[in-house]
């Protein structure tokens, strides 16, 4: 089994270069003013004309977008695929207004909490925002790993939050997860990635069979 791997909140050119020279699947960018790794739409389309044609595919995050704004962004980055945080009926008439591959991202506390059904590409598995957060998403945090062993996905999915280089392999083998999401956990500080960190995560998340 090969784990699949997205490195998420690339905001500099060193960032971007070493999640294509770790071979990364995925690259993200964060298009939400509140998150440390938010970019704009133009410094993401000068990021995204710098990679190499056959790099990793570029998948814009948003969180509770207009489709003016994700329009918006399009003018500017060649994106392959929509993260989105919001409702399943939103992110299902984002992917037909746009025809793009919409990510949905789905906060878990218990195993009840695991979709069981949707409607589109993937989904990104997470723990949810802690009390009183301002931002979507993980957060950093974690949840048990093991509520998602052999859970019937009904799309494929991704596993996100509390996620570094150290502990990817066991999370990894705890939860049955073949794709993998990592963004602070590759960080020297809030939204500086570390190049030794993302190369360390990749061949470890790559190794974890």
């Amino acid at each position: 089994m090969t784990v699949r791997v997205k490195i998420c909140g690339l905001r500099d050119r060193a960032g971007l270069d070493a999640a294509c020279e770790a071979g990364a699947d995925w690259v993200g960018f964060v298009f939400f003013a509140r998150s440390p790794r938010h970019v704009t739409a133009q410094e993401a389309g000068m990021l995204a004309r710098t990679m190499p044609k056959a790099g990793p595919q570029r998948i814009g995050l948003f969180v509770r977008p207009t489709d003016v704004q994700i329009a918006e962004v399009l003018d500017h980055v060649p994106l392959d695929g929509l993260q989105i945080y919001d409702d399943a009926a939103r992110a299902t008439a984002i992917r037909a207004r746009f025809g793009l591959p919409v990510w949905l991202a789905a906060g878990i506390a218990s195993r009840a909490d695991l979709p069981q059904a949707c409607a589109v590409d993937r989904l990104v598995i997470e723990s949810r925002p802690p009390t009183g957060s301002d931002r979507p998403g993980g957060n950093a945090h974690r949840f048990d790993w093991v509520l998602t062993q052999k859970w019937q996905a009904p799309v494929p999915w991704l596993l996100a939050g509390g996620l570094d280089p150290d502990n990817v392999q066991l999370a990894i083998r705890q939860s049955g997860a073949r794709a993998v999401d990592v963004s602070s956990g590759v960080e020297s500080a809030p939204g500086i990635k570390s190049a030794t960190l993302i190369h360390r995560f990749v061949q470890a998340a790559r190794n974890s069979a």
